[in-house]
């Protein structure tokens, strides 16, 4: 799809996109550097921060990846100041890095809930404290964007109730206060913007695969979780409005981006197949990466 901003709208800037290599933030980190920006990646897997930087590269963008994990404070420290090393400065952190399943509340272990918090919200407050002393670096003049911009990705889960994603939907609404709460301090002391995305149900992603996996697409269409699935290009056409001088007056605000998917009605299905569900799917997670096949890119 062809973008609606100018290729040069973020010309110069410098991204850090955590969960980057992959998914969602892939696609954000694609549409970032095609709109001028330089961009590192951070993950777990070696493998799949390599495959998506050459790809990356082969588009003509700047890119560079690292490993790391963002529950480790030194993992962040490391990746930053490399990052900072490589290209001189940063202006843009993007925090896509989730850990997502099914699973009824009264199935799931404190060790499972404390994972995903640890990844959601204990990642996302450690990779902003950890990139303050470089964002604010940039921090001058009032009417611009260079005091810098984080984003962070959340969800729209915690907004009613969703099922069988009380861990989820904790992390998430964790999320969305730390955005407000470092909106409201970072904005004020370092003109720094900290907002964030809430993606609907997109197609094509992990995540969608896990919370609607390709058995349930079967179902008669009144028992389908959703009836309107988005795009990673709609994500990180939000990320760049966000993060441009065309957001610059944005603070604070989480954006829902889902077409209005949240308004309705959350679905129902059985206990039990959310457990075959879960294991089918998670033996697939394990059995093949997860990362972006260069022949899709």
């Amino acid at each position: 799809m062809e973008s609606p901003f100018k290729a040069e709208l973020l010309k110069g800037k410098v991204a850090l996109l955590t969960g980057g290599a992959s998914g969602i933030g892939y696609e954000i980190s694609v549409q970032l550097g095609k709109h001028g920006a330089s961009v590192a990646v951070m993950g777990r897997r070696k493998h799949v921060i390599d495959s998506a930087v050459e790809a990356l590269r082969s588009q003509g963008i700047s890119a560079i990846g690292f490993e790391g994990d963002v529950r480790k404070r030194d993992d962040a420290a490391r990746v930053l100041e490399s990052t900072l090393k490589h290209f001189g400065r940063l202006d843009i952190l993007v925090n896509a890095a989730a850990g997502n399943f099914l699973v009824p509340s009264e199935d799931l272990s404190p060790n499972g809930f404390r994972t995903v918090i640890d990844i959601d919200a204990v990642g996302t407050f450690t990779m902003c404290h950890e990139a303050l002393k470089y964002l604010k670096k940039g921090a001058s003049g009032k009417n611009s964007a260079a005091g810098g911009s984080i984003i962070n990705i959340s969800a729209t889960l915690h907004y009613t109730a969703t099922w069988y994603q009380i861990h989820v939907s904790a992390a998430k609404a964790a999320v969305d206060s730390i955005t407000r709460s470092l909106a409201l301090e970072w904005g004020t002391d370092y003109d720094i913007r900290v907002n964030g995305i809430a993606p609907g149900p997109i197609e094509d992603t992990a995540g969608f695969s896990k919370l609607l996996p390709q058995e349930m697409l079967s179902k008669p269409k009144e028992q389908i979780l959703v009836s309107k699935l988005g795009k990673k290009w709609d994500i990180a056409m939000a990320a760049l409005y966000l993060s441009s001088d065309a957001g610059k007056y944005i603070n604070g605000t989480t954006l829902v981006v889902d077409g209005g998917e949240w308004l309705t009605k959350p679905a129902y299905f059985p206990k039990e197949a959310v457990k075959q569900l879960s294991r089918a799917v998670e033996r697939r997670s394990r059995d093949k990466p997860v990362g972006v096949a260069k022949s899709k890119l």
